[in-house]
């Protein structure tokens, strides 16, 4: 058996089984302990796609941004990345933390705004931030903005993506 049918059975088998499981509970019990509009569909880390997506936080709803920077919100925004930010942060270049010039193609403004509002949850809970903490050995701090503030920081940092 070639090596790429191998790995198609092997996916096939672990899909299977997720969808076994999925449908008859987690105890394999084949009474349903709640119902799909009760509850919403959850990945096999317990996050629902929302939060794979946008982070874990108080931003619950993705975040609109306009196709143009708002320069008054994001010259607000590199006031606080200044203050807050830089001393562990560079465009360009890893540092304490990772580089940020191109976060915004690389995660949604509401991703952002959560790891910003609630990096400890994030850290906990989220598998991007967790390895992200595994390869820099260093949890970002809670800077005690407020959601508007982290707003005009993913402002700003838009302006730093090419």
């Amino acid at each position: 058996m070639t090596s790429r049918r191998l790995v198609l059975l092997i996916c096939a088998v672990y899909a299977a089984a997720f969808a076994t499981i999925a449908c008859s509970g987690a105890g394999g019990d084949a009474t349903p302990t709640t119902t799909a509009a009760a509850a919403p569909a959850t990945t096999p880390g317990g996050l629902t796609p929302f939060q794979v997506e946008h982070g874990i936080g108080p931003v619950t709803a993705p975040v609109a941004v306009a196709a143009t920077v708002d320069a008054a919100m994001a010259k607000k925004g590199a006031t606080l990345f200044e203050q807050k930010c830089s001393a562990c942060h560079k465009m360009g270049e890893r540092y304490v933390g990772p580089a940020l010039g191109e976060v915004t193609k690389r995660r949604t403004p509401a991703f952002v705004m959560n790891m910003v509002l609630n990096p400890q949850g994030m850290v906990e809970k989220h598998p991007v931030t967790r390895k992200l903490l595994g390869e820099f050995f260093v949890q970002m701090p809670n800077q005690q903005l407020t959601q508007d503030e982290a707003r005009t920081v993913v402002e700003y940092l838009r302006t730093q993506a090419h």
